[in-house]
């Protein structure tokens, strides 16, 4: 063993052993699979020592590397609190705060500026990503550790509450409703006035993967409308996709009202029937439980929930569409 300590080799061993995966591992630190394997393989030069052994399904770790990686893992996630600490003696109102690309697109951006023009202090810096939607109801992401890691102060993310080590306070809860364009009720050809007329119309569907989503076939058996085939019509992979194509009158979507809630204020889409799916997940906020009451932080979390209150104080309508049967 010789030369400089290869903290670029150590650091992508440490996050393909947390994952047992070069692929993912290059997801985490924007690089190629290719160049994690180089860096492994320089690593194991470097020790003299190998640290996976390369199986036809997959990859598993020497006795050596399992040894080590726990004091890895604790060394890479002090150094990025030190980080963190450092860099907020530098600007002490920056706050860094995730959330899924759909609701920072959907919810918060059209709400923005109302807490910016009255904290021009805090220095926000948002990220979108979709770690912070819960897909299998598992709560696989170890959020406490991801904070530390990403070096995020608050999340908003949808699931089921389930986060050890955080904070966390319930944002808003999750329906998802049928959404058209107002101009589609008034259709001279083939208004949509009941759910019995959804047949002559395009259906959209939200493919957005999260848990507990329900589909077009879900709703339409439970609503009592005989639909030969549910799953016809448009398909997306992004609520926002969805949405929009919904305010062009390009159909009917199925999907999360909370996210449609400016659209629906403002007019470009209206819930043609009042008939809800009230999911079991919701939208939470989260911070860690040693930040959580930084002013800026706080500051943040109380804006956060007086739009949702003032967003569902807007709103009422019939209880929710029953999907348990």
């Amino acid at each position: 063993m010789h030369g400089q300590l290869p903290l670029n080799a150590l650091r992508a061993f440490e996050v393909a052993a947390r994952h047992m995966s070069f692929t993912k591992a290059a997801e985490e630190l924007n690089v190629t699979p290719a160049a994690i394997s180089q860096q492994v393989k320089t690593l194991e030069s470097y020790l003299g020592t190998p640290l996976f052994h390369r199986l036809s399904r997959g990859l598993a770790l020497t006795k050596s590397a399992q040894d080590a990686l726990p004091a890895l893992h604790e060394g890479f996630t002090g150094v990025a609190e030190g980080m963190k600490r450092l860099r907020g003696h530098g600007n002490l109102n920056r706050l860094d705060v995730w959330m899924a690309p759909s609701f920072a697109s959907k919810w918060l951006m059209p709400r923005l500026n109302r807490f910016t023009n009255t904290h021009p202090d805090i220095d926000l810096r948002v990220t979108a990503s979709g770690d912070l939607i819960d897909t299998d109801g598992n709560g696989t992401l170890d959020q406490a550790r991801h904070f530390h890691e990403q070096g995020i102060d608050v999340a908003v993310r949808f699931g089921d509450g389930n986060y050890p080590g955080c904070r966390v306070d319930k944002l808003m809860p999750a329906t998802v409703v049928p959404l058209c364009s107002p101009q589609l009720l008034q259709d001279k050809n083939k208004p949509l006035r009941s759910v019995e007329d959804l047949p002559a119309h395009t259906l959209l569907h939200d493919d957005t993967s999260y848990e507990g989503r329900p589909s077009w076939k879900q709703w339409l058996s439970r609503a009592g409308v005989n639909y030969t085939d549910g799953a016809r019509g448009l398909h997306f992979n992004h609520v926002s996709l969805a949405l929009e194509a919904a305010c062009d009158e390009q159909g009917v979507v199925l999907s999360i009202e909370q996210l449609a809630s400016v659209d629906i204020e403002e007019g470009r889409l209206v819930v043609p029937f009042d008939m809800r799916i009230e999911l079991s997940c919701a939208y939470y906020i989260i911070s860690l439980d040693e930040t959580a009451d930084e002013q800026s932080l706080s500051e943040f979390r109380a804006w956060l929930l007086a739009e949702s209150g003032r967003m569902q104080l807007s709103t009422t309508h019939e209880p929710p569409l029953d999907l348990s049967a």
